[in-house]
């Protein structure tokens, strides 16, 4: 039986979600229209009122483990709807064309790897891949870009970086600014899609507005998870950190008990860095050829073409 200070409390509990400056409910993923709604690229100071700001303002100002209760509810909700919207995005599209690239966020625009991600996201989306990423900086903005940039010359795809790299770090004050300048100079082409998902623990780290669908959540363990999962094509890992080593060996885990029904690729893109710099890939071949390991399928290599020709036996299997 709801008795009058019950229902007091639940009438408090609705009106903290109204006042929230996210939507609970949302019933789609984001853009970055949506993402930078307030925002104005002349105007780099306007970054603080756009909605992504807002939102990661408040998360820091109720704590990233929030001991508040209406505000841990109201996260809840929020990625549930975004995790219902991400199911609806997938409902009609072929799982084994979603490939991941996974890589460090603190790569610059200026890199060399920076233009091989691009142009590789590129190849592979003109192959009817869809790209998906944590949807953030580095290797991941250079994911969505060669997406967006799907269907043009790959002259087109150089000058855009040209332009991006004038402000290489996403820490530069033009970082956001040039991307919707690229954006606007070089319209998407063949409605192509790719699917970032960042988190708002990662805040401070700009989501690229490069990704056409955004699946931003509160929760990173939700996030991670949903990024190693999607890839159901297989991942392609670039250099990266530790938050890269622990994709690595996360993906070796689903792929090892066939947690979804089968093993997708996992292909390690520089064979100095993978087996010299960070020896991941001989200690899972490894384990892999000494059954320790089971049901992992290992790509090294160099070569783009290579990562395109394991990609597409894979998917037309």
């Amino acid at each position: 039986m709801i008795t009058s200070e019950d229902f007091k409390e639940l009438i408090d509990v609705v009106e903290y979600f109204k006042a929230v400056p996210y939507d609970i409910t949302r019933k789609q993923l984001y853009n970055a229209a949506d993402l930078y709604q307030g925002y104005c690229p002349s105007r780099p100071g306007s970054w603080s009122d756009c909605y992504d700001n807002k939102v990661y303002q408040h998360y820091m100002s109720t704590g990233k483990t929030t001991q508040s209760v209406k505000e841990s509810l109201a996260r809840t909700i929020h990625d549930h709807s975004i995790h219902t919207a991400l199911n609806e995005f997938l409902a009609n599209r072929h799982l084994r064309h979603f490939i991941g690239i996974m890589g460090g966020h603190a790569q610059l625009r200026s890199d060399t790897t920076y233009r091989d991600v691009a142009l590789l996201s590129k190849r592979l989306t003109e192959q009817g891949f869809h790209m998906l990423s944590g949807g953030g900086p580095g290797a991941m903005e250079a994911t969505h870009l060669g997406a967006w940039m799907a269907g043009r010359e790959d002259s087109h795809l150089d000058e855009a970086i040209g332009l991006l790299a004038a402000s290489p770090s996403f820490k530069d004050d033009g970082w956001l600014s040039s991307a919707f300048q690229v954006m606007e100079q070089f319209p998407q082409t063949g409605g192509h899609v790719s699917l970032g998902i960042p988190t708002w623990l990662y805040g401070h780290e700009p989501s690229t507005p490069f990704a056409t669908h955004i699946a931003k959540f509160f929760e990173n363990s939700i996030r991670e998870d949903s990024i190693l999962t999607l890839a159901y094509g297989g991942i392609i890992y670039t250099p990266g950190s530790a938050g890269t080593m622990q994709e690595v060996f996360q993906d070796a885990v689903q792929n090892h008990y066939l947690s979804f029904g089968f093993s997708s690729p996992m292909i390690f893109m520089g064979k100095r860095f993978w087996t010299e710099e960070m020896p991941v890939y001989p200690l899972l071949k490894e384990l892999s050829e000494s059954g320790k390991y089971h049901n992992l399928i290992l790509t090294l290599t160099d070569d783009p073409d290579e990562v395109v020709h394991e990609l597409l036996r894979f998917r037309d299997e």
